[in-house]
């Protein structure tokens, strides 16, 4: 039987998601990195028993994260974690950026987030589908940078 991981595994577990799911050689992009980043979103890990403990975010728009503004895709698995007293201590995401040189195309899709909750009792299909929709025009378009990494909140 094998054992739920912890938080503290999630990067670990992307990365291979991310390996895993494309030929070698190739470059990540939008249409390999969704596929991978929804079996990570699907994998159960043992996350604080609190409400919306293990949550799953998708956002984008051009920000100047950097010091350079880009057009940013950011999914993000957040797990809230607790203190010895069962209280809140901290959230901790793991990101997956996708970064791309900013174009009036670009520009043209805005700004958007939206989450998924694994406790509150929908569907993630549903939210999957639409959150792929949203990346269809970036499909065939080379991420300038990606970044892989995790922060406490």
């Amino acid at each position: 039987m094998s054992r739920t991981p912890r938080p503290q595994e999630a990067l670990a577990a992307l990365r291979g998601e991310l390996d895993a799911g494309r030929p070698t050689g190739t470059g990540l992009t939008a249409r390999n990195a969704w596929p991978a980043y929804l079996r990570f979103g699907l994998r159960r890990f043992h996350p604080a028993p609190v409400p919306d403990g293990d949550g799953l975010l998708f956002q984008y728009g051009t920000y100047d994260f950097t010091g350079t503004a880009m057009f940013t895709v950011d999914l993000t698995r957040q797990f809230a974690v607790v203190d010895a007293d069962g209280e809140h201590d901290h959230y901790l995401q793991v990101h997956l950026e996708l970064r791309y040189e900013p174009t009036p195309f670009l520009e043209g899709l805005g700004s958007f987030d939206s989450w998924f909750f694994h406790d509150a009792g929908g569907d993630v299909g549903p939210w999957a589908d639409a959150m792929a929709g949203r990346l269809v025009p970036l499909f065939d378009r080379a991420p300038h940078t990606v970044e892989l990494y995790e922060e406490k909140v």
